[in-house]
């Protein structure tokens, strides 16, 4: 049983979500012969607060791509 998880800033709409849980789930049977029933895919959604790189969030990006100093 292929179990694919994927983490994300929240802010995608319930649509985009779908599709992407659609793609992965096609992927997966035609990579690997998996069954369409046996294909499990999670999504996780963060707050932009809660991922960083590089000790800056990505909120913090974010604010300073904005012109904020």
């Amino acid at each position: 049983m292929p179990l694919i998880e994927v983490t994300l800033t929240e802010g995608r709409s319930a649509h985009q979500l779908r599709a992407l849980i659609s793609s992965l789930t096609t992927a997966a049977c035609e990579a690997i012969d998996a069954p369409l029933e046996s294909v499990r895919v999670v999504v996780r959604e963060v707050p932009d607060t809660h991922w960083a790189a590089g000790d800056v969030t990505i909120a913090e990006r974010k604010q300073k791509q904005g012109g904020t100093s």
